[in-house]
């Protein structure tokens, strides 16, 4: 209990310390930062804004309350993630539902890890950390991935190092990327899970995506019927792809059309169908020209 309470009070110390103006801290290297960066410390609620790197962007609401309720009755246990901004101010990296739900319980100040850190290093870090959820969607850590691709320019490898993942779990999440909106938010709300979308993956037209999403929810499909209903649409797209090869028509070379062009004098149309069979067309410009064709042809 002793230990405790020296704890609060050295939080409640240094947040005494940040709010002088003559310690505004504002690198590693300033007075006094080896006392604030990296410490735990009580910071006022209003102070703290809200991260826009976020990648969670739904929150249960039902869930909030219960930990609203929690903290209530036991305090926050587990201090959220800051990083300075300016003087008194403060943006969160990590821990919006335990800041969210503080604001619920009525508290004014919340425990809090000072990191000093540029927008970069914000970004990657909230990402990182929140990566590492158990309760991320597969849609939110998917989007993560690549906000760290696009803003930061980080390779899968890269990410692979900073994030202790494999590079083929990263690209299966972003993967789900390429199925339909209509299928992500499933898969966000819980309709479907990671597993039925990467079954339906492969196929890349999103209409036929849809029609199978709405069979696997309606029919309560799991993971491996999803996986055999896509192979047997793959298959009969290969059968139909057989039987059109099998139809395909001959086509009449350049030599043969010329050959026979130059035989009447006449430029002839020459049509084949898929079944094979077609049509020959001899123009004529005059009875004259009509007696000739004739005469070529009982010749």
């Amino acid at each position: 209990m002793t230990k405790a309470i020296k704890k609060q009070a050295l939080g409640r110390g240094l947040s005494a310390l940040l709010k002088d103006p003559e310690n505004d801290i504002k690198s590693v290297d300033d007075k006094n930062a080896d006392k604030v960066v990296g410490n735990i410390i009580e910071l006022e609620l209003d102070a703290i804004e809200i991260n826009p790197f976020q990648p969670r962007s739904n929150f249960n609401e039902e869930a909030l309350q219960e930990l609203s309720t929690s903290i209530r009755e036991l305090g926050v246990i587990q201090p959220i993630t800051v990083r300075k901004l300016d003087f008194n101010k403060y943006q969160l990296i990590s821990g919006e539902r335990r800041l969210r739900a503080s604001k619920l319980a009525g508290l004014q100040v919340i425990p809090a890890y000072i990191r000093i850190a540029n927008d970069n290093e914000s970004l990657i870090m909230a990402l990182v950390e929140n990566i590492q959820r158990h309760d991320l969607d597969p849609i939110e850590i998917a989007l993560s991935y690549q906000r760290l691709i696009d803003e930061i320019q980080l390779t899968q490898e890269q990410m692979s190092d900073r994030v202790g993942k494999k590079r083929s779990t990263i690209a299966n999440y972003l993967r789900l990327l390429k199925l339909d909106p209509i299928i992500q938010t499933g898969i966000r709300d819980g309709f479907i899970s990671m597993g039925h979308g990467r079954a339906m993956i492969n196929i890349e037209n999103q209409d036929v995506q849809t029609d199978l999403y709405q069979k696997i929810v309606s029919q309560n499909l799991s993971v491996r019927e999803t996986e055999t209903l896509v192979k047997n649409y793959q298959e009969s797209l290969k059968t139909k792809t057989v039987l059109k090869t099998k139809t395909v028509s001959f086509t009449v070379a350049e030599e043969q059309q010329k050959a026979i062009t130059t035989y009447f004098g006449t430029k002839i149309d020459i049509k084949v169908a898929g079944n094979g069979k077609g049509k020959i067309t001899i123009p004529f410009h005059s009875q004259e020209d009509f007696n000739r064709i004739i005469q070529l042809i009982k010749n």
